[in-house]
């Protein structure tokens, strides 16, 4: 049985904040000592397909119709979590990796893999002696179900230094990120060398799984930052007719690209020959998450019609300004003056619409957040902006470069993520995720 589900929504760039710059990367040799010590004193628990393979949900025998035995495929050469629709939570987690030479990466992957492949597909939690720890949490009762769960592992920049001798397999367009003129990154919040993105039906089957992997590797993992991000189950069940809406209240992912269309996923998403990335990344992709702050009080004190002009949509129906339906396509080329649509209006910057700008695409897949407040007793709420493109740089980077000034910077502040790159996949249960680049490259 198939479920079709929604995917897309839509970036920005977002308020003031307190922090310093987090440009200078990820933590220090001496910081990674450390960890390395903490971690070493606990106790150890213990692609080259040429199309792109669709990620269909594969939904378990029916127990009951409530969601919790949908199941993606762990096992295929990309990696679901990509092109696969979006459920209603998210779970974004970045690691300092504590090892210091490649045998410890390879069992971190390799353990890794096992833990995700579970996860997954669900089963049994394990048991343990009345007079030992219990091997699982037990948040999800004695039956694991995999609740639509995929957790898909990227690394970033940090983990191509000298530690693990990977440096020329390093993605070629993989670095750390800079800030923007209206970021204010906090370091505590940004980079990492390696990303986990959980996403599932419920908040609490992603806390389950990160607390797994957390009691899995107390010698391999470190937290360094995570940020929990919602969608409202509602419109996921019905993409196409009502678009996810913004913490701004505008409609986000009319025109996101569509994560069905194969072609279009080889083309804009997926690395392949065409992209001459080191051999063991074909079929991977760079993932961007930012961290984008809305300043919701502020934005809700502003007229409509100033809303509007700054996104460039009707705010109730979501059609572009001066059109009628949602999905109508702007014709920028009739309105040079953007008398209609200005010219800096932030759907008009993002996508030009322009045979030059085809090649700036991106896919999209943030969510919604909101975690309590700031210490200026302001709302701490905005967009977990996460999108894939297989060119960084032409992809999410020139993008964010257009968006550099645009009125909507009023109203957002980034203040932490980073770029990443999502690993193939595992194509069979003797293989492990980064077999290829830890192995291949010994």
């Amino acid at each position: 049985m198939m479920v079709d589900r929604p995917a897309g929504t839509c970036p920005f760039g977002f308020a003031s904040v307190t922090g310093h710059d987090a440009t200078a990367g990820g933590p220090s040799l001496g910081r990674r000592r450390i960890l390395l010590g903490l971690g070493a004193a606990g106790t150890a628990l213990g692609i080259g397909a040429a199309k792109a393979a669709p990620t269909p949900v594969e939904t378990a025998p029916v127990v009951d119709n409530d969601g919790t035995r949908d199941r993606q495929p762990f096992y295929g050469p990309r990696q679901s979590g990509v092109v696969t629709a979006q459920p209603a939570a998210a779970l974004i987690v970045a690691f300092d990796v504590l090892g210091t030479a490649r045998p410890d990466l390879q069992r971190l992957f390799k353990h890794l893999t096992k833990r995700i492949a579970f996860l997954m597909r669900g089963g049994p939690a394990a048991t343990a002696a009345i007079g030992l720890p219990p091997p699982d949490s037990g948040l999800m009762g004695p039956d694991v179900y995999p609740d639509n769960i995929t957790i898909t592992v990227a690394v970033g920049a940090s983990l191509f230094d000298e530690r693990f001798g990977l440096a020329a397999e390093k993605p070629k367009h993989l670095v750390t990120m800079t800030r923007f003129p209206n970021d204010a990154l906090v370091a505590e919040q940004c980079h990492g060398d390696l990303l986990l993105q959980i996403c599932s039906n419920t908040a609490e089957t992603n806390i389950h799984a990160l607390r797994d992997i957390l009691k899995s590797f107390p010698d391999l993992l470190a937290l360094r930052w995570k940020m929990e991000g919602f969608l409202p189950p509602h419109t996921i069940k019905t993409l196409g007719k009502d678009t996810v809406r913004n913490m701004l209240g505008f409609k986000d992912g009319t025109a996101n690209l569509d994560a069905h269309d194969e072609t279009l996923m080889d083309r804009i998403v997926w690395t392949g020959e065409q992209h001459a990335e080191p051999a063991w990344a074909k079929n991977g992709t760079y993932q961007v998450v930012r961290l984008i702050r809305t300043l919701v009080e502020r934005w809700d004190r502003t007229p409509l019609g100033e809303q509007q002009t700054i996104i460039g949509r009707e705010k109730a129906t979501g059609a572009p300004l001066g059109m009628v339906n949602e999905r109508d396509t702007p014709d920028y080329a009739s309105d040079p003056q953007g008398l209609r649509i200005p010219v800096d209006a932030h759907i008009r910057l993002a996508n030009p619409r322009t045979p030059e700008t085809d090649k700036n695409l991106i896919l999209r897949r943030p969510f919604n957040y909101s975690r309590g407040m700031t210490n200026a007793g302001q709302l701490d709420m905005g967009l977990l902006f996460v999108s894939f493109q297989a060119d960084l740089e032409a992809g999410f980077i020139t993008v964010q470069r257009r968006l550099d000034g645009e009125p909507l910077e009023e109203y957002i502040k980034p203040v932490g993520g980073g770029y990443f790159f999502v690993m193939p996949g595992v194509e069979h249960e003797d293989s492990y995720l980064g077999q290829r680049l830890v192995e291949g490259s010994a």
